[in-house]
């Protein structure tokens, strides 16, 4: 039997299948896109918990900076022992401890431009602390699995806080970051070829008062 071409180009059955077949794809796209856009936002909330975290660890731990614990230890007049340590009197050999570790983990510190640092030694140790934790403390790692120790830095700069000759040295402004995560995409690398892209860095700052020579 053959259908008259009029008819057969006014017929309607089998449309609604065309039309789902060519949006199907754009729904899928959108829905997995909001799904993948979900969990980046996910770890950027856990990679601001993460440095938070680490700040708080850096805070009562032993410095991963070696030499901080040297910091403002004798002054200049013997009859200062004891007292606040003014805050020019580290203007001429203030330090800026930048330590990190590389792709094999193995930790550094270097001294920040314009700064004078006692001894730049760097203690593995306490920046696996930081990273992992220890001793019943969640470390930056527990809230972020996927972060790796060279996206960490932690910095320790002079505060001008702090008295002479304590035992734990200066107090530092301590800041712990996050440099150079990648957001992880799955569908949408998968679907569209998405990259993964790189996170803005993330930072939490605070102050040293409770820095110790030991780990709690």
């Amino acid at each position: 039997m053959v259908i008259p071409r009029r008819k057969f180009w006014a017929a309607e059955s089998g449309a609604a299948m065309v039309e789902a077949a060519i949006v199907m794809p754009l729904l899928l796209t959108l829905l997995l896109g909001f799904v993948d856009f979900g969990y980046a936002f996910y770890q950027w909330n856990a990679a601001d918990k993460a440095v938070q975290a680490g700040a708080r660890l850096a805070q009562i731990s032993s410095p991963v900076a070696s030499g901080l614990l040297l910091e403002a230890r004798t002054p200049s007049n013997s009859l200062d022992v004891g007292k606040a340590v003014p805050a020019n009197a580290l203007d001429s050999t203030t330090y800026n401890y930048i330590c990190n570790a590389d792709g094999a983990g193995t930790v550094t510190c270097r001294c920040g431009a314009n700064a004078t640092c006692k001894d730049t030694t760097a203690d593995p140790d306490a920046f696996n602390f930081i990273f992992s934790g220890g001793g019943g403390r969640a470390g930056m790692q527990t809230f972020l699995p996927m972060l790796e120790k060279s996206e960490v830095q932690i910095q320790y700069q002079a505060s001008g806080l702090g008295y002479w000759t304590r035992p734990n040295g200066a107090v530092p402004t301590i800041t712990v970051s996050i440099v150079g995560h990648q957001f992880q995409f799955f569908f949408l690398a998968g679907l569209l070829g998405f990259n993964n892209i790189t996170m803005p860095s993330m930072l939490s700052t605070v102050t040293g008062e409770d820095i110790k020579s030991t780990f709690p």
